[in-house]
């Protein structure tokens, strides 16, 4: 199978065809760079130049698909054209399939051809001196050294403004696109907050209003009803204050830091009065101690506040017990309630709960399990977490 080409570059047809016509017009009116009786001119027929002038064009249409191939038969070209009356055009193209081989070809090449064309000037000039004891002798050197070391240093700085251009271009779209990744995972991560949140303020709600509905639907007496309905009320009213609460913080824009609203240790006393009254026998042993981290306290506070969500819909008759235990580098968290045996919670859920409380442990690199366990009384619901007061991992 034949091997096809790239086809040329349509600039580098235009300098080919440009070239090969002022050749053609040079040579027509009879101008070329040495004179026919000159010595070095073993070919002085006006028509011998014109094979190096078509084979230099040739090599122009290869100058940018095949570098190396254009230099080697380029080169051939133009030590031909030395030996013949010569053609201007011929020297000029040369330069440019010098340059372009710089430029175009591999990096290898890109390295070396100056080097060598530098080494061909200094010997060009040197040895006719040497050789002759003229000065003019060193103008050899200087006609080398303009036919090709000017163009390959030429096609090197080039290359080498190109490649920076290049370097940077890639760094500024690796830069845009590690902060598109960035930007990404901060919309995630305020969605996975903004979810936690909206689940731990209205879920306990929620489900609270959920039960008493169904025990004023389910028992024919008026005094609990009433009862049933206050509860239900009050819930409402929380659960729509928790809500105005969570509507500002997605409405503020001056940060995804926590609201000063949030709450705190200080209002566990008001959680378990809820509970409480929701019908939940909940005792409160909390931690002594100074102030804690507003991340830590806001992620203990939500991790009760599930975990009594919880036990009101899953929970059998007794106690639940809320323990708040605090060392000088972690605090503990353990909410124990009875295990129920019942067939469906009392309030339907979505099951996200056990997923947001360990995600806010894991967020402060704490620690968190939920499960049953046996108990002093029976198998228990035991959820337990350490949130570490510093960064790091809980000890």
């Amino acid at each position: 199978m034949a091997v096809r080409l790239p086809r040329p570059h349509r600039f580098d047809v235009c300098v080919a065809v440009g070239g090969l016509l002022g050749g053609l017009l040079l040579w027509g009116i009879g101008l070329g760079v040495r004179p026919a009786d000159d010595p070095i001119v073993l070919f002085p027929g006006g028509w011998a130049l014109l094979l190096p002038l078509v084979v230099m064009s040739g090599c122009e249409l290869l100058r940018r698909t095949a570098p190396r191939t254009a230099l080697l038969t380029g080169t051939a070209a133009a030590a031909l054209d030395v030996l013949t009356q010569g053609s201007l055009v011929t020297v000029v193209m040369y330069t440019d399939v010098m340059y372009a081989a710089v430029l175009y070809g591999t990096p290898a090449s890109a390295r070396r051809i100056p080097w060598i064309t530098g080494l061909l000037t200094v010997v060009a000039a040197v040895v006719p001196f040497a050789v002759w004891r003229t000065p003019e002798a060193l103008l050899i050197g200087v006609a080398v050294g303009i036919v090709s070391f000017a163009p390959a240093s030429t096609g090197l700085i080039v290359r080498s403004h190109r490649d920076a251009a290049e370097t940077a271009r890639l760094r500024a779209e690796q830069t845009a696109l590690l902060a598109e990744i960035d930007r990404v995972q901060a919309v995630t991560a305020e969605r996975s907050r903004m979810a936690r949140e909206l689940h731990d303020m209205v879920a306990n709600h929620l489900s609270a209003i959920a039960i008493h509905s169904t025990a004023a639907l389910s028992l024919d007496d008026t005094a609990t009803s009433r009862q049933a309905l206050t509860v239900i009320r009050e819930n409402s009213v929380e659960g729509l204050a928790e809500m105005r609460r969570l509507i500002g913080i997605l409405r503020d824009a001056g940060g995804d830091t926590e609201p000063s609203a949030a709450p705190t240790l200080d209002g566990l006393g008001a959680l378990v009065a809820g509970a409480r009254a929701n019908g939940l026998d909940v005792r409160l042993e909390p931690a002594h101690g100074g102030s804690l981290p507003a991340p830590v306290e806001l992620a203990a506070y939500r991790i009760v506040q599930e975990s009594l969500t919880n036990a009101l819909k899953h929970a059998a008759q007794g106690t639940v017990r809320v323990v708040l235990t605090r060392t000088d580098s972690v605090l503990r968290v353990d909410v124990t309630s009875p295990c129920g045996d019942r067939d469906a919670p009392r309030a339907p859920g979505s099951g996200a709960g056990l997923v947001g409380m360990r995600e806010r442990a894991a967020l402060l690199h704490g620690t968190f399990d939920a499960g049953p366990e046996p108990g002093a009384t029976g198998k228990v619901w035991a959820v337990r977490a350490a949130l570490p007061l510093t960064e790091g991992d809980p000890t």
